[in-house]
């Protein structure tokens, strides 16, 4: 397992050379001050950075953990060269102050279960063709599993993908629960140190469509099986434990 103190020396750059992307003040501010807060409290195990696509536009899938998760995924991103665009559901932006800092950072509110969701599938569509990377959770939530293991994926981030031919790329995370367990909603856990474990794994495959170059449900589910599947392969080597069974990560129709 790597040494969570050599990973810190080895690994961050300063973000002015890390990440040369052109973002809006606001987002280079946040994460200039979560770097502040979270470099004394915290070890960094960050893999395979040099997987992500450093231009051009990206749909990055991820399993989610944690309410504090966001805050790592988007810290590992930064400082691997791009900045995160996050489907954040639309009760964030209406909470003071965070709710400013992610509109104003260009994050992207989802209302869920309502007809204005595919105004978010818009617009994530939209910044992807635009060269930025667009973040989903395919999970839509943080896992209920009791071990944290991801559950089945909704086919989104599979659809942006599809609309864009942008890459698909896993980044698996491990460590934030410790910080925040899962659903919970408590005080962090910050002390004694913990360390926050990401990785980017290989461009999902995407399929071809069909004679007529349509995108069938069938090919969503597929590509979101995989996604999933890959992610669950990648959250297993991180937390050095085998994945569960096939069975309790099956995928149904996740439309």
């Amino acid at each position: 397992m790597t040494d969570p103190a050599r990973t810190d020396q080895t690994i961050l750059r300063p973000l002015r050379k890390a990440n040369r992307e052109p973002v809006e003040p606001m987002y280079r501010w946040a994460v200039r001050l979560v770097h502040a807060l979270l470099k004394p409290l915290t070890h960094r195990d960050w893999r395979e950075q040099g997987k992500l696509p450093q231009t051009g536009g990206l749909v990055v899938v991820a399993n989610h953990i944690s309410n504090v998760d966001p805050i790592a995924l988007a810290q590992y991103l930064a400082f691997s060269g791009r900045w995160g665009r996050f489907l954040a559901k639309d009760s964030l932006f209406r909470v003071p102050v965070v709710g400013r800092i992610l509109a104003a950072a260009g994050q992207i509110p989802v209302q869920r279960h309502t007809r204005s969701a595919a105004d978010a599938l818009k617009a994530a569509i939209e910044a992807v063709r635009e060269g930025k990377v667009v973040v989903v959770y395919p999970e839509g939530t943080i896992t209920t599993d009791p071990d944290l293991w991801p559950m089945a994926g909704k086919t989104g981030a599979a659809r942006i993908a599809y609309a864009t031919g942008a890459p698909l790329i896993p980044v698996a995370q491990w460590g934030a629960q410790d910080i925040m367990y899962g659903k919970r909603i408590e005080f962090p856990k910050l002390l004694p140190r913990k360390t926050l474990r990401l990785a980017t794994g290989d461009p999902i495959p995407l399929e071809r469509g069909s004679s007529e170059g349509q995108v069938t449900s069938a090919m969503l589910n597929r590509t979101t099986e995989r996604a999933m599947a890959t992610l669950t392969e990648m959250v297993a080597d991180l937390r050095g434990e085998s994945p569960p069974r096939p069975s309790s990560t099956e995928m149904g129709d996740s439309r």
